[in-house]
């Protein structure tokens, strides 16, 4: 039987690593995401990026029509309740309710 060399150990490991990791690639999780929409009957969840840099959760209340924000604020590492306005007001003349408490100027 050949003895053996180095070379040919070093190619062995190597592609038994890579095995391995590709292996491992493809049992990964999915990441999590900040553009993720939960819908019921009664409430509906939406996250979204904030121009701060953070993350905020707007929240739904379709019984009660009113619309909910929270933002999280990586620097504290706390969530900030935003705002809670009627649904109907929240999108009247183009204004929406923007993380930070303020509304984009009307069109």
């Amino acid at each position: 039987m050949e003895k053996l060399d180095k070379k040919t150990f070093m190619i062995g490991v190597l592609t038994l690593s890579a095995a391995i990791l590709f292996v491992a690639n493809l049992y990964m999780p999915h990441p999590a995401k900040a553009d993720l929409v939960v819908k019921d009957r009664d409430y509906q969840a939406v996250t979204a990026r904030t121009f701060k840099g953070g993350d905020a959760l707007y929240l739904t209340d379709n019984r009660q029509g009113l619309v909910a924000v929270l933002m999280y604020d990586p620097n504290k590492k706390q969530v900030i309740p935003m705002t809670v306005v009627p649904i109907g007001g929240a999108f009247a003349n183009g204004n929406t309710p923007a993380p930070g408490g303020r509304t984009p100027k009307g069109r």
